[in-house]
């Protein structure tokens, strides 16, 4: 059996105007989400293992919530820590765009925590719910470390956040070090419009330095993949001794394209990026190709939209619920 490590930020999250005839909804959202996702995805042989630091003040609702998955390993990696969980209040201004606040104070992972835990893992998925999970040294000891495959969703490294907690959309400093830590990288099309007049460079001198794929979510239109040469399926990819970066195969040139996305009849974007690198991630570790581990991935987030929340999303996305 093959152990996956997931760490983000569960997050309580306080949702206004998703529906403007509803009043706000509360519910779990953040890495939720991405568990749910994988919880649906995951091929047999793997479990999951979340690496998550919860407030003692929701730690009771965090275990209760951990306890609806069904792909999850024996061990418990959920650590309580002595300050209030963080709480988001989402305001939706459009269908695709939202301000967010965030409160709390949950740490971020320094290498001598996370280092120990990551001893038994095979695989691991990293999705920036906060964007203050770990710093940039800690990723890069991660990516030293570590010998596993790292799947990365950057997404709130790119928020800033105001003294009223207010997160504010930003080009994310040292990008192209941040890159180097991950062998497979997500990000949105706004996000990657926030990085300069030539993302392709970027994505390039990434791919130069060790990233295998990068992947740009662009809602109903699908998601975008830049992919290094020869690179089409997980197998041999991870750190080698060292912290080499491994091959992804050897020959061939730069691959790009986009994957369409699905129809959707029933919208509400909240965690769709989310349930999107989780399934992804799943299906290359299932040994998919790319393009359809992609597909795959854009069908489940298109199915999320159609979703309210995370508990029970898991069953839903394996067809096992009529959607709420």
């Amino acid at each position: 059996m093959r152990n996956v490590g997931v760490l983000g930020s569960l997050v309580w999250d306080v949702i206004h105007g998703r529906d403007p005839a509803a009043p706000p909804t509360e519910e779990w959202g953040g890495i939720a989400y991405a568990l749910a996702g994988m919880d649906a995805a995951l091929p047999a042989d793997c479990s999951m293992v979340p690496l998550i630091k919860v407030g003692r003040d929701l730690r009771r609702e965090a275990d209760a919530f951990l306890r609806g998955l069904t792909r999850l390993a024996a061990v418990n990696r959920c650590v309580e820590v002595d300050t209030p969980n963080n709480r988001v209040v989402l305001r939706y201004e459009t269908s695709g765009r939202r301000c967010e606040r965030m409160s709390g104070g949950v740490p971020g992972w320094t290498w001598s925590e996370l280092g120990p835990m990551l001893q038994d893992l095979d695989a691991l998925y990293l999705n920036f719910i906060s964007g203050f999970e770990l710093g940039l040294g800690t990723a890069q000891a991660l990516r030293q470390g570590f010998k596993g495959p790292i799947y990365a969703d950057l997404h709130s490294l790119f928020l800033g956040m105001g003294h009223d907690g207010v997160r504010i959309p930003r080009a994310l400093p040292e990008l192209s070090a941040w890159l180097a830590c991950f062998d497979l990288a997500q990000m949105n099309d706004e996000e990657m419009a926030l990085i300069g007049d030539n993302p392709l460079e970027v994505a390039a001198q990434a791919l130069d330095a060790g990233l295998r794929l990068l992947l740009v979510t662009a809602g109903a239109r699908g998601a975008i993949y830049v992919a290094a040469p020869g690179f089409d399926r997980l197998a041999g990819v991870g750190a080698g001794a060292g912290g080499t970066p491994g091959p992804g195969g050897a020959g061939g040139t730069v691959r790009s394209a986009r994957v369409p996305g699905r129809n959707v009849e029933t919208l509400d974007p909240t965690g769709c990026g989310d349930v999107f690198g989780a399934t992804c991630f799943a299906r290359l570790l299932a040994g998919d190709p790319v393009e359809r581990a992609i597909a795959e991935a854009n069908r489940q987030a298109a199915r999320n939209a159609g979703f309210r929340g995370a508990t029970g999303l898991a069953a839903y996305l394996r067809g096992a619920l009529v959607g709420t």
